[in-house]
């Protein structure tokens, strides 16, 4: 699962909130291991969620860096190849 949560820091333009609640719910799903939670667990999971995307919201807004902000289409252009060179021309 956790897989799937990509590097949000330094790009342009910046990890949107939508972004940063997708990784927030991946990392919860990880720690929990519930895809979809029980009714009974549906408000702790969700108050995790929004915590987690707070926390990650004032994480970005305060780390520093020296470079200049990365592209994005640069950056799943790169991930592509590494993949295609990985897994054979076929891979996504």
């Amino acid at each position: 699962m956790c897989r799937n949560i990509r590097t949000l820091f330094n790009f342009e333009p910046p990890a949107s909130e939508q972004e940063l609640r997708a990784a927030a719910l991946q990392f919860v799903r990880k720690l929990s291991g519930f895809n979809a939670p029980s009714r009974a667990n549906e408000a702790a999971f969700e108050m995790a969620v929004q915590e987690v995307t707070a926390s990650a919201q004032r994480l970005i807004a305060n780390l520093v860096t020296h470079t200049g902000p990365r592209d994005r289409e640069t950056e799943v252009a790169r991930l592509r190849e590494r993949s295609r060179q990985r897994f054979g021309p076929g891979a996504r």
